[in-house]
């Protein structure tokens, strides 16, 4: 049936072009008489090809650029919420240390209680054996006064004891109270701080994923494109950095600590950069910094903010190898002064801890671990 259906289709639209051709304008048919004229066909007039519009082609000129810089403030964002999130770990385990110390202290002052219940307990049942008689009865009753008096003495001693022990009871009473309200706020404040480190990793993880979907969509010539761009927008800004004259009389020595300190910061050149990571197989910004400093027998702060904020801030002109960098008007990047105008540091995810010029980012200022530290002879 499908088969029989599908010849008469074909039959009836040969019938329906060839009624159309013969009602076609401008075709002569033969005279049934006269020969045939054929007329001469008409040349056909060639149609103009269009020409296509210029596919914009983001290897070159501001289109790579703008990816450039969009790039670029994706990883800014992603390396501040990085500080946020670091910030929030560190305040999480600082405080999860502190519970700690509270427990034991809970514990200690429990064991305490109970032997001060124990010897209050014990006091109790001692007088209550006595009778419970004034003094003056006992006098009255007593075949030895004088032993009596002897005694008395020791009661009043054993009263003052008395006294003192249920002050020592009441008093590890309010402590143990105060413990307990003490923890149970850092554990609220411990909580608060995991939703902190939880949001900003949403926040680190987000940028990131954008930054990498924005690159993996460039064909490999526009990365490389890319790469030579971001390249020489660091060029420039090194040049422009050297060209304000702060290599003059720079590079002061570096103490022994400081040397210790870029010894083994350089030594992680190559490793890769991994957001919250302190080593020893990969860093972020602050991670290589603050495990350089503990190498070198300093701790300072985890995160470049902390590190901005809480080491001696120096002149740029005054830096020394082992100085920090701080970079961005957020201080969410950090790299340690080396000399010769170069930082080592951790750029950012997909890159690998380098060398690099100090001037290549906006620099905040400069901070000193080792401030009191004297130059190495």
């Amino acid at each position: 049936m499908r088969t029989g259906k599908r010849a008469w289709t074909t039959a009836a639209v040969t019938v329906v072009c060839a009624v159309t051709l013969l009602a076609a304008p401008g075709i002569a048919f033969a005279d049934p008489v006269s020969p045939p004229r054929i007329p001469a066909a008409p040349v056909p007039t060639p149609m103009p090809t269009p020409t296509p519009a210029p596919t914009p082609d983001p290897g070159h000129g501001k289109d790579l650029e703008a990816v450039r810089e969009k790039l670029e403030k994706l990883y800014r964002a992603a390396a501040s919420a990085t500080d946020e999130y670091n910030a929030a770990e560190e305040q999480a385990e600082q405080q999860s240390a502190e519970i700690v110390e509270l427990a034991k202290k809970i514990v200690q002052g429990q064991a305490k209680l109970d032997d001060l219940k124990a010897r209050a307990g014990a006091a109790a049942r001692a007088q209550y054996r006595t009778g419970g008689l004034p003094d003056e009865a006992k006098l009255m009753l007593s075949e030895d006064p004088e032993a009596f008096l002897d005694g008395s003495g020791r009661v009043v001693q054993g009263q003052r004891a008395t006294k003192g022990l249920l002050g020592d009871l009441a008093r590890t009473q309010e402590e143990l109270k105060g413990y307990a309200a003490d923890a149970d706020a850092r554990f609220k404040k411990l909580e608060t701080n995991r939703k902190a480190k939880a949001a900003a990793r949403k926040k680190v993880e987000k940028q990131i994923a954008a930054a990498e979907k924005l690159e993996s969509d460039l064909a490999q010539a526009e990365k490389e494109r890319l790469a030579r761009l971001e390249r020489e927008a660091a060029a420039r800004a090194q040049t422009a950095w050297l060209g304000t004259g702060v290599l003059k009389d720079l590079d002061a020595a570096a103490t022994e600590r400081g040397r210790k300190a870029v010894t083994w910061a350089t030594a992680q050149v190559g490793k890769p950069y991994v957001w919250g990571a302190e080593g020893p197989d990969s860093f972020d910004c602050s991670g290589l910094t603050s495990q350089a400093w503990i190498a070198a027998g300093q701790a300072i702060p985890r995160t470049s903010q902390e590190q901005w904020r809480q080491l001696k801030h120096v002149e740029v002109a005054d830096m020394r190898p082992g100085d920090l960098v701080i970079y961005f008007a957020d201080a969410s990047h950090v790299g340690m002064y080396i000399g010769n105008g170069s930082i080592v540091h951790a750029p950012r995810p997909g890159r690998t801890v380098t060398i690099a010029g100090a001037g290549t980012m906006p620099i905040l200022g400069v901070v000193r671990p080792d401030a009191g530290g004297l130059p190495a002879g």
